[in-house]
């Protein structure tokens, strides 16, 4: 005699409770033969009750609740600050320790990824990280230039920013032209307010900041070149003038990414209708800049960072 063998695990526990459904054996004595336990007949009759044979079906196992699971009012806290603020979970996790919220970054990532509100980033190739000199402050501070997205009383209006790379301080200025004179001007103003002695500057190749491809090659006497005016007064203040390669905005990354932040966190976001109240906004701004932390400062705020260098550098 052939034996037919179940198709599935819901014919197989179909076969083992339908004598007991149709009252030709007690569930007392299918125990005595069947492999499987007494609960788990009980179990199956009374889905296959409840259900029909769709109760048969095999169920997941995992728990429906865990015990270690981030409470709802910290997940909506999380939501809210991303929401209102558009910081890193690393930043985030900063603003909750304030609060006395303890959580790792990577569940602040995995909320915020569960709600989609992470960014889309391309796929990068593996770069090697190539080492780095520390810095102190006044070491570096890159230079460029922003354009105002819109005129403001019917004038295009440019936005000079420096940073410093050691401490990421920065300092804004607006300006209604874009010239040598201008960049000149933003740094000694930048000398008067940056608290150290600045050594070396690093700028892009654009005319008001060299000569190198408009001065160089237009030049009568090749071997006498017309030296930019930028580079004249960065000899007389005993400062170096560094320039990036053509095309490479990435080594002037600080300045760049900046600019990214006064993009998204400012001119998207911000109104002006005069000059006066731009220049006051963008003060509020980056005063707001200069205090917000940073993760490449380790949780501390540029401000933060360059009264660590003056204590140091006093002690």
């Amino acid at each position: 005699m052939t034996k037919i063998m179940p198709n599935s695990t819901q014919e197989e526990k179909l076969r083992w409770i339908k004598p007991i459904l149709e009252k030709r054996i007690k569930i007392k004595d299918m125990i005595l033969v069947c492999p499987f336990s007494e609960r788990s007949i009980k179990y199956w009759l009374s889905s296959y009750r409840e259900h029909g044979l769709d109760g048969l079906n095999n169920k997941s196992r995992r728990p429906r609740s865990n015990p270690k699971e981030t409470p709802i009012r910290i997940k909506e806290r999380i939501i809210e600050l991303r929401k209102d603020k558009e910081l890193c979970a690393r930043k985030l996790q900063w603003i909750l320790l304030e609060e006395d919220i303890r959580i790792n970054t990577r569940t602040i990532g995995k909320i915020l990824k569960k709600e989609g509100l992470v960014r889309k980033y391309r796929t990068r190739k593996q770069q090697y990280r190539k080492p780095k000199s520390e810095l102190v402050a006044g070491d570096l501070i890159e230079i460029d230039v922003k354009y105002v997205p819109e005129q403001v009383e019917g004038k295009q209006m440019y936005q000079f920013t420096a940073i410093d790379c050691a401490t990421r301080w920065r300092f804004m200025k607006i300006y209604d032209h874009q010239s040598s004179y201008s960049t000149i001007e933003f740094l000694y103003e930048l000398i008067k307010i940056f608290p150290y002695s600045i050594r070396a500057i690093k700028t892009d190749n654009a005319s008001i900041f060299t000569n190198r491809y408009t001065g160089y090659k237009k030049s009568t006497d090749p071997f006498d070149p017309r030296i930019h005016q930028l580079d004249i007064e960065c000899e007389k203040l005993g400062m170096k003038h560094y320039l990036i390669d053509p095309g490479k905005p990435a080594q002037n990354g600080r300045v760049e990414r900046s600019h990214r932040s006064d993009q998204e966190h400012f001119y998207d976001k911000v109104t002006y209708e005069t000059i006066e109240e731009l220049q006051y906004k963008i003060k509020l701004w980056n005063m707001y800049y200069n205090d917000l932390q940073h993760c490449s400062l380790d949780g501390l705020s540029p401000n933060q960072a360059l009264s660590l260098r003056v204590q140091n550098v006093c002690t």
